[in-house]
């Protein structure tokens, strides 16, 4: 019999991590040395390892209940500039995207219109491989304009979700993946969804090009794949360190709105893509 509270993530380079009843049980040796981001993180991670990967995940659960049914759930503060989160709910905002079809722990796939949920959900969030419902996490999530897929089983299911969504009427769908397969079930029967690939540390070459080619925007990660399929197709990168790119004009536009809502000052210049001005994850993989 599975746990009744059992959640298993892939974080800080792509660390496999047990948490179960609010208590970190595992951690997986890491995928990669050092990553940019990860060193900003309010409990920073200098040299990844399995230890203070650890300290993070823990320090996640004690400070915003990662993993439990008092999680905090909504945010209007960016973690970074150019996330998937940020992106798609100043769309959501804007009147650009209507709804948003994310993951969170203890839900699995939710449905929401409401920006802040967006972002808090998804500022927060590390890869989420597989989940057990959190029934008062879902209450909370249902109360402020979250739609969870299964109520029940806590499913992830991205392209359940897309159908889920437009059934509810919704149009302008944004959805996030980690699986280039989903995207191209999603594009054959919705071609106009706005598909953000995410959480692509490790993904395999053919995988890299496949994601180029179905997603509107990528996050490079710490992926040397993704940086070489990026080369080719696409149309502009936001950020360095760890890049997003943007593979189609729809995608360009999300970015370029980013850029007109922030008050942050911003250098825009023709480069070759990809452009790496600051140190990138290590290694790339």
């Amino acid at each position: 019999m599975p746990e009744k509270d059992e959640h298993v993530l892939e974080a800080v380079g792509r660390s496999r991590v047990l948490v179960r009843e609010g208590r970190v049980i595992e951690v997986g040796p890491p995928m990669i040395r050092e990553c940019p981001l990860a060193k900003k993180f309010s409990t920073p991670v200098d040299v990844i390892t399995p230890e203070k990967v650890r300290k993070n995940i823990e320090s996640r659960i004690t400070s915003y209940g990662m993993c439990t049914e008092n999680r905090l759930l909504e945010s209007s503060e960016d973690f970074v500039t150019f996330g998937a989160s940020e992106m798609i709910s100043q769309g959501i905002r804007s009147k650009i995207l209507d709804v948003a079809v994310i993951v969170c722990e203890g839900a699995g796939t939710v449905i929401t219109s409401n920006p802040d949920l967006v972002q808090g959900i998804g500022g927060r969030m590390s890869g989420l491989v597989s989940t057990l419902p959190i029934p008062g996490l879902i209450e909370r999530i249902e109360s402020i304009g979250g739609v969870v897929l299964d109520r029940f089983n806590a499913r992830i299911d991205q392209v359940a979700g897309v159908e889920l969504a437009y059934k509810q009427g919704y149009s302008n769908v944004a959805v996030t993946i980690t699986d280039p397969t989903d995207g191209e079930r999603i594009r054959a029967k919705y071609p106009d969804v706005l598909i953000f690939g995410v959480h692509l540390t490790g993904i395999g070459k053919d995988e890299a090009y496949r994601m180029a080619e179905v997603a509107d925007l990528a996050s490079g990660c710490a992926s040397k794949w993704i940086r070489e399929a990026a080369a080719t197709h696409a149309l502009l990168q936001a950020g360095s360190a760890v890049p997003v790119f943007a593979f189609t004009e729809k995608g360009k536009c999300l970015v370029l709105e980013k850029v007109r809502a922030s008050r942050q000052r911003f250098l825009v210049k023709v480069e070759k893509i990809p452009y790496d001005a600051d140190k990138c994850p290590e290694p790339l993989v």
